[in-house]
């Protein structure tokens, strides 16, 4: 069964775990998620698209990213996810932490926070193995494509992590 550290407002751990997905969180107490934007150096990024069977969102597009689980460091946290993911190993690329941003879900005891990463390197197509129950596929996307996905409301938190695909 996978735990989740509980963090109060100040991004703090509580000493405090949920299972995963419980849901049972008070207003001013958090769980941590992380995004990771993956960039080659040609300027695309590695996109997924979320399979179908996924409860929330699917079909849309989105860079990886999850959960962070208890005693795990935000850093570590997303160099799992994107590899979980994608098959890609970050470790040792440009790149790494830019922000965080939170998310305020009253009386519902889903308030997190998500700390976001960019990641740059040099890789092949060849070299992403799409985590098949997570993912319909995946694409190298320009950032207008990025946008044009957003815009159609099919790109996942896009207008909380636009700035990671500007820098």
């Amino acid at each position: 069964m996978e735990f989740w550290d509980i963090y109060d407002s100040n991004k703090n751990r509580t000493g405090r775990t949920m299972k995963r997905n419980d849901w049972i969180l008070r207003d001013g107490e958090y769980h941590l998620t992380v995004l990771g934007v993956v960039a080659k150096n040609d300027g695309r990024f590695l996109i997924t698209k979320r399979v179908m069977t996924k409860a929330w969102a699917p079909g849309w597009w989105e860079v990886s990213g999850g959960a962070a689980m208890a005693g795990e460091e935000s850093a570590d946290a997303v160099k799992r996810e994107i590899k979980e993911e994608t098959g890609l190993d970050v470790e040792g690329w440009d790149g790494g932490y830019l922000f965080t941003y939170q998310r305020e879900n009253p009386g519902e005891g889903d308030n997190y926070f998500v700390d976001v990463y960019r990641f740059v390197g040099d890789f092949e197509e060849s070299d992403v193995k799409p985590q098949e129950a997570e993912t319909d596929g995946f694409m190298l996307a320009t950032l207008d494509e990025i946008k044009r996905y957003a815009a159609e409301g099919i790109f996942l938190h896009y207008d909380s992590i636009k700035k990671a695909f500007e820098n």
